[in-house]
């Protein structure tokens, strides 16, 4: 009879990271098989510092093919141990240049990189010119007309409060209810930029293109300001406007309570063209 194995297993710790991408060249945060996704190129950058450590990464909010992440935030359980500035330059030597670490934190057990967030932010950038975008696309949306961006912003306030979004909700949305809350819905404008931002508890998929969807159509003139109220009500996805491009939408990351001691934005905010 073989010997008891009394070998204790490895202990491990919970990793926390911020990580900032440019989404033009990938289909999305979540792994395939074909392995060109954020979540794919970092682990296996991971497990490239690690020496072959494999690592699975939980991310705070999915984001979609070519939507860019400004402070996604994700953890993972590993048994090696770094100093924090080593995951993030350590990491970073494995990582195309589009995308980039920010910073690392070592983490409580009990930290969640999706469950433990209070919101999630976005930003939808939007370049209303004759022009098409150069030195900024693929960055932003654009639109070749003007917009009214005043009637923008006051349609926008019809949508703050909880809601029903299933007029805002795509077909393949997984979330288990509609029924969202929308915090700040906030427009910024200079020059041909028009700046969204967004604040909620979560969203539906492809919930924020789909109502900037709408805005442009408002913006543009082709409906009234209330006309975003008709479609809120209609919960239906046919009552609102096509889905908008993915070009200008940056996942700026979730909040956290003070507890965790993370940060709330990244050197990667700098970069937003407005």
């Amino acid at each position: 009879m073989s010997a008891p194995d009394t070998q204790a297993a490895p202990t491990t710790q919970r990793i926390a990271l911020g990580v900032a991408y440019q989404g033009a060249a990938y289909f999305g945060w979540q792994s395939q098989v074909d392995g060109n996704t954020i979540q794919d190129k970092l682990e296996r950058a991971l497990q490239q510092f690690t020496a072959g450590e494999p690592i699975s990464t939980v991310c705070a909010g999915r984001t979609d093919s070519g939507v860019h992440g400004l402070m996604q935030v994700v953890h993972f359980d590993t048994p090696v141990e770094r100093d924090q500035a080593s995951w993030v330059r350590g990491t970073n030597r494995y990582l195309p240049s589009d995308i980039a670490v920010q910073w690392a934190r070592v983490v409580p057990r009990a930290f969640h990189a999706r469950a433990s967030a209070r919101t999630r932010r976005y930003a939808y950038i939007l370049m209303a010119d004759g022009v098409r975008p150069c030195l900024d696309t693929q960055r932003v949306g654009w639109i070749h007309q003007p917009l009214h961006a005043a009637n923008m912003a006051a349609a926008a306030q019809h949508l703050l409060g909880e809601h029903d979004f299933s007029s805002f909700r795509a077909a393949q949305c997984q979330s288990p209810t509609p029924i969202k809350t929308l915090l700040r819905a906030d427009l910024s404008q200079r020059g041909a930029y028009i700046r969204l931002d967004f604040e909620g508890n979560a969203f539906l998929h492809h919930m924020i293109r789909n109502i900037m969807g709408c805005l442009v159509d408002i913006g543009l003139g082709r409906q009234s300001v209330n006309w975003i109220q008709d479609v809120l009500a209609a919960r239906s996805r046919d009552a609102a406007s096509p889905t908008f491009s993915p070009s200008g939408l940056y996942f700026l990351g979730p909040t956290y309570d003070a507890q965790w001691a993370l940060p709330t934005d990244t050197p990667a905010f700098d970069s937003l063209p407005l």
